[in-house]
């Protein structure tokens, strides 16, 4: 019987391949034939490429859904019967019958939630196990008692998926773990769309992939709305987002940006590292208040007896502290951003420039009226405007400022700031951009504003010489047709010219460049974009200006926060989530825990756990394993660390025989030693997860997992980069020291296995 139950599904499966393969068939031909059909005019263009996008986007899903295309089936005491997979696919027949499920719709909600408890109107669920497109082994869970029917494939462990899927081996990837979801998983990746949710859990309670199968469910649930607005996915570091970059390919969705911090404005590419207290200082919420003062300074008047003195023919003009007093003073009543409150500055100037002169050069030295006319003293005005000494006057006074030029600057002479506080911001003009000169610069455009009235005027004539040009045509085109039809009756000449179906408006409009760049493309390089959803993980890593900055990018405020207070080690992370989200939505927000920690063995988190209970941290409460090894972490002391470190990778390495994945981490300042030791391991730059070993410290290994982990040197580490070191391992965990061990670790002291 068990058999013929696994035959029938490889049938079913088999089959499900022959109609994906049609399907992709199917797209491949409509490009083909889009390419081959499609004419040399703009819109015949723009029709072929709006349809390769579509086609291309269906190729991608199903290429997602090639691997695991169908992985469970519910079986409904009603009788129904659902297979669930990765993509929907329906059949080719009239009715286009559903064959599988896409996981996100509501119907395969069952498949993750249902429990003997609560069955959810379930008979059995049945998981299909699957080794490229052959099904290899199928696991039925009964949840209806009163069913007395047997495959011969019921589990006698109703984990045993999800525990294969834990044990089995990294490849320096996240996998998507739309087969092994669970419930408490299942409620957050599901919850509503708007407002913001936070999801808090410990090392190991897959916070990270929920966000990110939330994303794709998110995508999938609300299609029309967020493939125009496109969601963002913030992660702590490049080598992270590396780390998760296949996860949403996978369940077939690419329409979303992957970003750090550093990479939030446009333009800019933050490779520099600050020190701590730099970023701590440039994190704080008082930076914005210190910023606009700076702006302020920037607005400057003429000293009091020392006017700008600017040349003219007519004799010299003066700008002094009263004429820039009032300008100031109406720019800054305009209440608009730096560079677009300039046109008011400039005006004011201007115009008592023009007034200063007209009076000298209409006056009446026996006392009569000013003999200038309106239309004369207009035309003082215009010279004035034009000139390039007045020009330069009012840069000097009030002038044009970029968001980098600004940064700059200040940072240059960082002032408003305490003595010790403004050393450490100190940067020198062209060193580079760090992570947390981001938010100083997003900030900085805010205050200054874009005066776009240029590119509109240049857009714009860009413009009227199309709806020209386009003019010119139907007129030819009319000339021409008139020409050939004037010898023709009445009624046999009512034929439609140009001029009957369109004008020059509509014409010039169809030959403009038309933008085909995706909603996450086109986020990537545009400040001002608003997001439909964020996410941000490891959230209490950011600062308060980093917040600023993200919500500027939500003025929905629909995000999805995921961290672990007990995690924070950024000496500007908020950690609080009230911290963080007080200011911004009050008490408005929604607070959601993990607590099963699914990656770190039993073991090795009764270890780890021991670091934040010696640091005393308040409210400190681990994740509870679902799993137990057996092997229990060791630590050892050695004299000579570099070659104790190669003795233990290459003892984890016959271990392993080629399986998996092993970290070594390590204050940064050991890198280059250990690395001469590690034959194929470098130090410096973004770590190769894919390798069978990497070097990394504490910072890069947040939100990233290996088979093995090797920690070096821990009393180094702070409270928080220790429990994150020792928290990487999905197997096991070794600690080798060449000073001291910390006293939260002495439980695994003096053991000799490596």
């Amino acid at each position: 019987m068990s058999s013929k139950e696994l035959r029938e599904e490889q049938q079913f499966v088999s089959g499900l391949y022959a109609r994906l393969d049609a399907l992709r068939a199917e797209a491949e031909a409509a490009v083909r034939d889009s390419l081959r059909q499609a004419g040399n005019g703009l819109q015949a263009r723009l029709e072929r490429d709006v349809l390769v996008a579509e086609r291309s986007g269906l190729l991608a899903a199903f290429d997602a859904g090639e691997n695991g295309l169908c992985f469970g089936r519910l079986a409904f005491r009603d009788g129904r019967d659902h297979h669930i997979g990765r993509i929907g696919i329906r059949a080719s027949d009239a009715e286009r019958t559903p064959l599988v499920i896409d996981w996100r719709a509501d119907v395969a909600r069952p498949f993750y939630l249902a429990t003997g408890h609560t069955p959810m109107g379930l008979r059995r669920r049945r998981h299909l196990t699957t080794e490229g497109r052959t099904v290899t082994a199928l696991h039925d869970e009964i949840l209806d008692l009163s069913d007395t029917t047997r495959t011969g494939h019921e589990s006698a462990d109703a984990d045993e998926v999800l525990l294969a899927a834990l044990d089995s081996a990294r490849t320096g990837r996240m996998h998507d773990i739309v087969r092994t979801i669970q419930a408490e998983q299942d409620r957050i990746i599901r919850a509503p769309h708007s407002g913001v949710l936070v999801v808090e859990g410990g090392p190991g309670t897959g916070k990270t992939v929920v966000a990110l199968h939330r994303a794709a469910y998110l995508l999938y649930a609300h299609r029309e709305l967020l493939a125009k607005r496109a969601v963002l996915i913030v992660g702590p570091n490049p080598a992270f987002l590396g780390y998760i970059s296949d996860v949403l390919p996978a369940l077939g969705e690419t329409g979303v940006l992957l970003a750090t911090l550093g990479e939030l404005f446009p333009g800019v590419t933050a490779t520099g590292t600050d020190t701590p207290a730099a970023a701590e200082v440039k994190g704080r919420a008082e930076m914005a208040d210190v910023l606009a003062r700076a702006l302020a300074d920037r607005q400057r008047l003429p000293e009091p007896g020392a006017p700008l003195v600017i040349a003219h023919d007519d004799g010299d003009l003066i700008v002094d502290w009263e004429i820039a007093y009032e300008a100031r003073a109406a720019a800054r009543e305009a209440d608009l951003p730096h560079n677009l409150a300039r046109a008011t500055f400039a005006f004011h100037v201007i115009d008592a420039l023009t007034q200063q002169l007209a009076d000298r050069i209409g006056h009446d030295p026996y006392g009569g009226p000013n003999f200038l006319g309106p239309d004369d003293i207009a035309q003082l005005g215009k010279g004035i405007a034009a000139s390039p000494e007045v020009h330069a006057a009012i840069e000097e006074l009030w002038p044009t400022l970029t968001p980098q030029r600004f940064v700059t600057d200040y940072l240059a002479e960082p002032v408003h700031l305490p003595d010790a506080d403004a050393e450490a911001v100190r940067r020198a003009p062209g060193a580079p951009w760090t992570p947390a000169d981001v938010p100083l610069l997003d900030e900085a455009a805010e205050l200054l504003g874009q005066d776009d009235s240029a590119a509109l005027a240049r857009a714009e004539a860009a413009r009227q010489e199309r709806v020209a040009y386009a003019q010119g045509v139907l007129d030819v085109s009319y000339a021409s047709r008139t020409y050939e039809f004037e010898d023709l009756d009445d009624e046999d000449a009512e034929v439609l010219l140009a001029h009957d179906i369109i004008d020059a408006e509509r014409m010039a409009e169809r030959h403009e460049e038309a933008d085909h760049r995706s909603a996450a493309e086109r986020a990537a390089a545009d400040r001002t974009w608003a997001f439909g959803h964020i996410i941000v993980d490891e959230a209490q890593e950011l600062s308060a200006m980093a917040w600023r900055l993200l919500m500027r990018r939500s003025p929905t405020r629909s995000m999805t926060l995921v961290g672990d207070p007990a995690q924070t080690a950024e000496a500007g992370g908020l950690g609080s989530w009230q911290d963080i989200l007080g200011p911004y939505v009050e008490d408005r927000w929604e607070y959601r825990r993990l607590g099963v920690n699914y990656r770190t063995p039993a073991e090795i988190m009764e270890l780890a756990a021991e670091v934040p209970r010696a640091a005393g941290q308040d409210g400190f409460e681990p994740p509870s394993s679902v799993r137990s090894t057996g092997v229990r972490p060791w630590a050892r002391h050695a004299a000579d660390l570099p070659a104790a470190v190669a003795e233990a990778v290459a003892a984890e390495a016959a271990r392993a025989s080629g399986q998996g994945r092993l970290a070594v981490i390590a204050p940064r300042d050991l890198h280059a030693a250990l690395a001469e030791h590690l034959p194929g391991v470098t130090a410096g730059g973004a770590p190769d997860l894919t390798r069978p070993v990497v070097l990394i410290d504490p910072r890069q290994a947040k939100g990233l997992e290996f088979d093995a982990v090797l920690v070096v040197e821990p009393a180094r580490f702070g409270t928080s980069d220790l429990y994150v070191a020792l928290t990487r391992a999905t197997q096991r965990l070794g600690i080798l020291y060449g000073g001291e061990l910390p006293k939260a670790l002495s439980a695994a002291a003096g053991s000799d296995r490596a």
